[in-house]
């Protein structure tokens, strides 16, 4: 006992009861009353006696526990180091993934664009930001908004890489946890949003952030509302043609770092689209935005191999095409040529070049909603003869000896669901071990079917929705059986296998059947775009320049039901595919101009 405690001790006096002068059960009073001695030791009270008549913030007994605390702990040798690196057993970042958080932290104040070009690796970014937050103690709440088919995938990251445990929003009462990963389109629907905006989030982390660019959305509108002190807004094309979303990009982001509308235009925008004083537009971005691209610094890509598998139609296929094809120019012609009113035929040509079962369900849902004595719904009984006497599918006999020969796991992309269907049944009848993936699956059975062609099946059959979101480095060969007429969706399939973590060659097979539209959408794409082997991540931002005036889809619709001869569909696409060259030739020096 030291002399401060000795001071403190008290002799009990014979005034008023003492202890033991109660009485206990079964035990007999003491006779007369025996002194208590009770020591206290006050050794902490003079530290903090001492710190109180200092002033200033520890005042406060809580800020005085933590001063004391932090005082015993082993202080960091720097400040700039990211704390969050000593406890990532399961995960070695990238350097200019790590220095990505670092400057978040230093010099963004936790408010920034994480703009990498595709498939450097944001969402493991925008982990180690949140991570090191935590482990400062500067973020507890923390609210993640993603597209639907991204959430469970967000979650398996931040749990496996990163030991935060984020959940999923599935019930009301989700949004209780402190660290939340939901789709945006749940988050913004009532009661949800009532209930979000009644809170505040430390942090607030959103992925897919280019739909936000436009501040008469309900995204951006819901968005600007949540409270949050940190925000972190992730997109592979920051900057678009349009100057006006990047400003409300910003301004969602750092209200007023790029002043009022009336000012950035001012400032920045030469007539309706083109920067001026470009050198102090990109000092500001870089205060706000972080963008790495592929080919700069350390980091490195395995290379693509493109193989084209150019198939002969059957006689009774060759029959079925044509047949369809004229059918949809008569009926292009009889309405005058509105292709609004054509889109449903325009699939019907589309996916003719996928399989008869694609042809038959949408030839049976239109025939559905004519009357009994239209002149048309005879013309599609003629169509429906012609289907029946296709026995074979040649792009699934040549896909089937290409999985064989591969003999590894391959990813097979088709655009519609019918083509799913028939190829999963003709493999089966094959001994060939497939599983589908498609948009139409809830987040528990895309968990299931991921996990079973990781480990089981050879084959995975997607759709579309395999085109965005899911991560498939195990796998280094795919095949796309069709393909869609938009280039940036092929990317977004290509994505899928080809980004950061893969340690192979990706080998893509594309399947098109001569003499159809689809040799000249794979002429357009590998021959005139380059897509296959080129590796860029303004591809969007060369689309929606092109998009001005009309979608390229559109373009190629009309290329489609107006030719007269392969020799006018050929000469069409081929100038597109120019205009196309030439927006990317000249719409990288600017992207690169404007962004840090």
């Amino acid at each position: 006992m030291n002399s401060n405690a000795e001071n403190a001790s008290i002799t009990a006096d014979s005034t008023g009861p003492q202890p033991a002068d109660l009485p206990l059960p079964g035990i007999p009073a003491a006779s007369s009353p025996l002194p208590v001695p009770l020591h206290i030791d006050r050794s902490w009270q003079g530290e903090l006696s001492e710190r109180l008549d200092r002033g200033g913030p520890w005042g406060d007994w809580r800020l005085a526990r933590l001063a004391v605390e932090g005082e015993a702990a082993t202080l960091v040798t720097s400040f700039d180091e990211l704390q969050c690196l000593k406890q990532l057993s399961s995960l070695s970042p990238l350097p200019h993934q790590s220095e990505t958080a670092r400057r978040v932290l230093l010099e963004m104040s936790g408010r920034a664009i994480l703009a990498d070009e595709v498939g450097l690796g944001k969402t493991i970014e925008a982990g180690l930001v949140l991570k090191e937050y935590l482990v400062r103690g500067l973020v507890t709440r923390a609210l993640i908004l993603v597209p639907a088919s991204l959430v469970l995938q967000w979650v398996r990251e931040l749990n496996a890489k990163f030991g935060i445990p984020a959940v999923a929003q599935k019930k009301h009462y989700s949004w209780d946890n402190e660290i939340v990963v939901a789709s945006m389109d749940t988050a913004k629907r009532d009661p949800h949003r009532e209930l979000l905006l009644g809170r505040e989030y430390d942090m607030l982390i959103i992925d897919e952030a280019h739909k936000l660019k436009n501040k008469k959305t309900t995204n951006y509108q819901f968005v600007q509302l949540l409270r949050k002190k940190y925000c972190l807004l992730l997109t592979a094309t920051p900057v678009q043609n349009d100057l006006d979303e990047l400003f409300n990009l910003i301004t969602l982001l750092k209200p007023g770092r790029l002043g009022h509308s009336g000012e950035f235009a001012s400032n920045y925008v030469e007539g309706k689209r083109q920067p001026k004083n470009e050198d102090r537009l990109r000092g500001e971005l870089a205060k706000v935005m972080i963008r790495n691209r592929r080919g700069e610094g350390e980091v490195s890509f395995t290379k693509r191999r493109v193989t084209n598998v150019p198939l002969s139609l059957s006689e009774e296929e060759r029959s079925l095409y044509d047949g369809v094809t004229a059918f949809v120019k008569e009926q292009y012609e009889q309405a005058g040529g509105n292709l609004s009113s054509m889109l449903s035929l325009v699939t019907l040509q589309r996916e003719v070049c996928s399989s008869r079962d694609a042809v038959f369900v949408t030839l049976v849902n239109l025939m559905k909603k004519l009357p009994p004595d239209s002149p048309r719904r005879e013309r599609m009984i003629e169509l429906l003869q012609l289907i029946r006497a296709v026995k074979t599918n040649t792009k699934a006999e040549k896909t089937l000896s290409l999985i064989r020969d591969i003999n590894e796991k391959v990813i097979v992309f088709t655009e519609y669901r019918a083509t799913q269907e028939y190829l999963l049944q003709y493999f089966r009848d094959n001994g060939v071990v497939a599983v589908p993936y498609s948009g139409g699956m809830n987040r528990g059975k895309k968990d299931w079917m991921m996990d079973l062609f990781r480990g089981r099946a050879q084959v995975m059959i997607a759709t579309e929705a395999g085109g965005e979101g899911i991560n498939l480095q195990f796998c280094h060969q795919m095949v796309n059986f069709d393909l869609p007429w938009n280039p940036m969706r092929v990317e977004q399939r290509i994505g899928r296998v080809h980004r950061l973590g893969q340690l192979r060659d990706v080998c893509i097979h594309n399947l098109s059947t001569l003499g159809t539209i689809e040799e000249h959408i794979l002429h357009l794409l590998h021959e005139k775009i380059n897509l296959f082997e080129m590796v860029i991540g303004g591809l969007d931002d060369i689309l929606e320049r092109f998009e001005q005036r009309e979608s390229l889809e559109k373009s190629l619709y009309k290329i489609m039901l107006e030719a007269r001869s392969e020799e006018e569909i050929r000469r069409r696409v081929d100038s597109i595919g120019d205009e196309l060259e030439e927006i990317r030739r000249s719409g990288g020096d600017a992207e690169r101009r404007m962004t840090p």
